[in-house]
């Protein structure tokens, strides 16, 4: 990564309001995972846990989605802008590691 767009990175991140927003949806999985290593302890039942690995898994992708969303709209808009075209090539290879693993 260049200097220049990693500049242009740094100076367009998400906004407050994105960050707070996917902060307050990585605790929300995080107290959800906290939740399931409980139901094991308790030996709860297996499909209930299923049920619940399969609502994180949606919640994570949730986290994805509202992160590229505002990724495009600052860092990527900007960068485009300013001619710095190595930033999609960047987003295209995270896009595919995202999707591989769904």
């Amino acid at each position: 990564m260049t200097k220049v767009l990693e500049q242009r990175i740094k100076e367009t991140y998400l906004s407050k309001a994105a960050e707070k927003e996917l902060l307050d949806r990585l605790n929300r999985i995080e107290g959800h995972i906290r939740g399931i290593k409980q139901m094991v302890h308790e030996h709860k039942c297996c499909d209930n846990l299923l049920i619940q690995i399969a609502a994180i898994k949606a919640a994570v992708t949730q986290v994805a989605v509202k992160l590229l969303e505002d990724h495009l709209k600052t860092c990527v808009t900007t960068c485009m802008e300013g001619g710095e075209g190595e930033i999609y090539d960047r987003l295209a290879r995270a896009i595919s590691v995202v999707l591989k693993q769904s």
